[in-house]
């Protein structure tokens, strides 16, 4: 297939491993947006170019929507960015999302798939969350993500396009280029921990249970959703998670095993004795809706544990 597809973000942490997995699995042509303002193409992308967009200019958008079949939006501010700039926030995840959605329906695109969050059903996340659970985002980052999200599902009730957002869960994985600013994520933070330390240094017991997702689950969901048919695409909303709920211990723990298996050694576990009032919570990230079109998780965790390792040894530490 010849498809263009747009990419927004698609050089960074999630959207390079979605860029790369469309790129070796697919004859798509990528168009990938980036806020850089040179970037060299990667070797590994196929059949496509990289463009500058700015998320406030309408001809800027325009042109980035000519010819676009589907376009796959990932490009915001981090967690961090967005606790740091909130109105900076609110214009470039809410406005830009917006601004972005209304080019797509002037250039007749027939698919929108945007990265929402977990986050947007609150934090901690604890309990049991489906699609049908209360939103009640209250970080900025979740808060905006939930305000393009309504602009994507308008569109999709409307029938004016095939809007899909997806509620991601914790997705952990190898980046692409060390250059990727999201070493404060867990499993990557542990990783490098790891490699350039020996050590694996929690602030806390450790008990909260978050729910994760390899990264290349979430490349097949995003081709899964290309190809879906609209008539399986209900309400437009789904949740994006790995069943995979574990307290960060034991991922702690699993990331010290893996360190051993592909390095040669295990890296001491430090953390502070559980508090008082420290208990497990209970978390399951339901994932049905998604499971009831036919997607198939891969649960390759291990696997992307070790890519990540291996990554962060050739990047960052000393050769073992």
């Amino acid at each position: 297939m010849n498809d263009i597809i747009l990419i927004t973000g698609g050089l960074g942490y999630v959207g390079g491993r979605i860029t790369k997995y469309l790129s070796d699995n697919y004859n798509y042509k990528l168009r990938i947006t980036t806020r850089q303002t040179v970037v060299q193409i990667p070797s590994w992308l196929r059949n496509g170019e990289i463009i500058q967009v700015d998320l406030m200019s309408e001809e800027s958008l325009k042109s980035a929507c000519a010819g676009i079949k589907h376009i796959v939006h990932l490009a915001a501010l981090n967690e961090i960015e967005s606790s740091t700039n909130p109105e900076l926030a609110l214009t470039v995840n809410g406005l830009g999302s917006l601004k972005l959605l209304c080019a797509a329906e002037k250039a007749g695109v027939e698919r929108f798939i945007y990265f929402s969050t977990a986050h947007v059903y609150g934090a901690p996340l604890q309990g049991t969350i489906t699609e049908k659970s209360l939103p009640l985002p209250v970080h900025p980052y979740a808060i905006t993500h939930k305000t393009a999200e309504d602009f994507v599902l308008a569109s999709h009730d409307q029938k004016v396009l095939t809007g899909i957002v997806l509620r991601l869960s914790n997705g952990f994985g190898a980046p692409m280029r060390p250059d990727v600013d999201r070493w404060t994520l867990l499993v990557n933070d542990l990783c490098r921990q790891a490699v350039t330390t020996r050590k694996l240094v929690l602030r806390s017991a450790g008990f909260q249970k978050r729910d994760f997702i390899t990264l290349l689950d979430v490349s097949r969901a995003v081709s899964h959703f290309l190809g879906l048919p609209v008539d399986q695409c209900g309400n437009g909303l789904f949740n994006l998670g790995g069943e995979c709920s574990m307290r960060i211990i034991d991922m702690v723990k699993l990331i010290a095993k893996r360190c051993y298996k592909v390095l040669g050694f295990k890296p001491k576990i430090i953390r502070p004795a559980p508090l008082p009032e420290e208990t497990p919570t209970a978390l399951d990230y339901r994932i049905e809706k998604l499971k009831s079109t036919g997607f198939i998780l891969n649960k390759n965790t291990n696997a992307e544990i070790d890519a990540t390792l291996l990554f962060c040894q050739n990047e960052f530490g000393q050769k073992v």
